[in-house]
């Protein structure tokens, strides 16, 4: 493709620059189907490893790996014209040192036609996060609640009550003067993130973190009613399609075990019609 050609969809400082102004809509998607439904509405889309748990049947995002993010990846990628698409990375692809990061975020970016990663943490990971900006990885930080930590955090818990806010400002700041474009704030108490939206020059991106931020992302089976394990208490349910999806499927046994379905309509005949 020409370095001229028309951009079709946003790049990361096209995401940075909406700071402050019209919130940043976002979703996640995991296959071709689903992203071409939000292509048209979404200013980014993002890949995430809770694919692991809405699609794969995990207990938790730790299981997912580099190869279940790379096909998705490029599934999600053949449904997008307008939309950027974010990948994440996986558990125990970036935390080691920024050189494994640096391999598997080029990695993921290379074989997914991904414009950014997304990576969990704060501080501690600010000079890997620096190293991949450094080296042309652009990176969407994540912290708050981190899945991919549930083990040490004791739990989806909210993040960032009473004195652990400083820490969490602290950990907003550091991911910001790293070089992330924005930076996902999950499970964190309203007024914090108004705080850290107001500090930061770049993007907040809330999930369960108010409408103080500069922009929202849900997973998109929660949002559909797709997936129904739980619910999370910031999830708004725009449609029950699981509800309905099941309702159809005992339609559909009934009919075909009292052999209604297929019918006539659904049959064809000895001759061709003319």
């Amino acid at each position: 493709m020409s370095a001229t050609a028309r951009k079709t969809a946003p790049m990361p400082d096209d995401i940075r620059a909406m700071k402050g102004g019209t919130p940043i809509v976002s979703l996640t998607a995991y296959t071709t189907p689903m992203a071409q439904m939000m292509d048209a509405h979404c200013d980014f889309v993002l890949v995430g490893d809770s694919v692991g748990m809405v699609l794969h049947g995990l207990p938790s995002t730790l299981g997912v790996t580099m190869e279940m993010m790379i096909l998705h990846g490029r599934a999600v990628a053949r449904g997008l014209t307008r939309a950027m698409m974010v990948v994440d990375m996986p558990f125990a692809t970036y935390e080691e040192s920024p050189a494994q990061a640096f391999r598997n975020a080029a990695r993921l970016m290379a074989e997914t036609g991904a414009g950014a990663i997304k990576l969990e943490g704060g501080r501690h990971m600010a000079e890997t996060i620096a190293f991949l900006v450094a080296r042309g990885v652009p990176v969407m930080a994540h912290i708050g609640l981190t899945p991919q930590s549930i083990n040490t955090l004791g739990g989806y818990k909210v993040q960032g009550r009473g004195a652990a806010a400083e820490s969490l400002l602290a950990d907003a700041r550091a991911v910001s003067d790293a070089g992330a474009f924005s930076v996902v704030l999950e499970k964190v108490p309203a007024a914090l993130a108004g705080q850290i939206t107001a500090d930061l020059p770049i993007p907040t991106i809330g999930i369960g973190a108010s409408a103080a931020c500069d922009g929202q992302i849900l997973v998109v089976d929660d949002m559909l009613g797709l997936f129904s394990a739980f619910k999370p208490k910031f999830v708004k349910r725009y449609a029950t399609l699981g509800t309905d999806g099941e309702a159809a499927i005992a339609s559909y046994a009934e009919e075909v075990r009292a052999r209604s379905f297929p019918g006539p309509e659904h049959s064809f005949s000895e001759k061709a019609p003319s």
